[in-house]
């Protein structure tokens, strides 16, 4: 996939990725974002992309050819390998038996900016993303940089569906209780 990992990152846009499924997913998604995804893709008989974004590591610039080359913000390469390759598997797994064809692609950057490119470049049919966990800490950074979903939704023409988290109302958790 790269010549390094430290170097060159390859983008090349597949055939059986034009018009696909974009999800984005990061190591905490939850199964409904990719279970929305696939039943997207098999209506609309197109495979999916699944994508996850490094933000440490910044486009320096792309090759004519496809190639986005990428340097590192963070020091620790190796964890944000390993979080790539979580996703890879968590998407294996929640697509399995699904009968969508899917691929797996590195972007690196703003995640909005990198997935509305990908988009862009794809022609994709849609964009599924996952809300974030509710926290302190979430809401800060969404204040200082806004929400992912909010910001693809409104730079770019394709439409984007937003999966909310599993969050249970008391009455929802009452109901199903009464329901064991």
């Amino acid at each position: 996939m790269s010549d390094t990992a430290n170097e060159r990152d390859e983008f090349v846009a597949l055939p059986e990725v034009k018009g696909a499924v974009i999800v984005g997913l990061v190591p905490d998604s939850p199964a409904r974002v990719m279970d929305e995804a696939a039943l997207n893709a098999r209506l609309r008989g197109v495979p999916i992309a699944v994508v996850h974004v490094d933000v440490t590591r910044f486009v320096t610039f792309d090759d004519p050819d496809g190639y986005a080359n990428t340097a590192p913000v963070d020091v620790d390469i190796a964890a944000r390998a390993r979080e790539s390759e979580f996703v890879q598997a968590l998407a294996a797994k929640q697509l399995e038996g699904s009968g969508v064809s899917w691929s797996f692609l590195q972007l690196a950057g703003d995640p909005a900016l990198a997935i509305k490119e990908l988009a862009e470049k794809i022609d994709a049919s849609l964009i599924v993303v996952g809300t974030r966990d509710r926290g302190i800490g979430e809401s800060i950074r969404e204040f200082f940089t806004g929400s992912v979903a909010a910001r693809l939704a409104h730079r770019q023409r394709r439409p984007v569906l937003v999966v909310p988290r599993d969050y249970a109302t008391e009455d929802e958790k009452a109901r199903a209780a009464a329901e064991r």
